[in-house]
């Protein structure tokens, strides 16, 4: 038994998801090196707001796979770590935006509809 709190990915695995859904499981790696390819924004820049997303969607797969990858594509770890601190930032500042809800909620604030 590991000591992780999820199952380690394993090719076996994703052996199985091809084999289970194979159009699916090729869409999605085809969807997957376009969107990370060099275009307008460099694969390393891709891969640092990857980085960020997966902290703010909390997906241990994908911190670990694309913090990898950042690296590999030049990152440095002081990089990695203010993207970090970016997703950070927006996650809190969520829920700091959204207090307006709770406010009109219990009175404190009338809502506006105003564009």
């Amino acid at each position: 038994m590991s000591d992780l709190p999820f199952p380690r990915a394993t090719r076996e695995l994703a052996a199985r998801r091809r084999e289970l859904a194979p159009a699916a499981n090729d869409a999605f790696d085809a969807f997957s090196h376009a969107v990370f390819a060099d275009g307008a924004l460099p694969e390393k820049t891709k891969q640092l707001i990857a980085v960020a997303v997966a902290h703010t969607t909390q997906c241990p797969y994908c911190i670990d796979g694309h913090t990898k990858l950042a690296k590999r594509k030049g990152a440095s770890p002081e990089e990695i770590m203010e993207a970090i601190w970016v997703a950070a930032e927006m996650r809190a500042g969520g829920a700091y935006a959204h207090s307006t809800l709770a406010l009109h909620a219990i009175g404190e604030t009338e809502p506006t509809n105003s564009a």
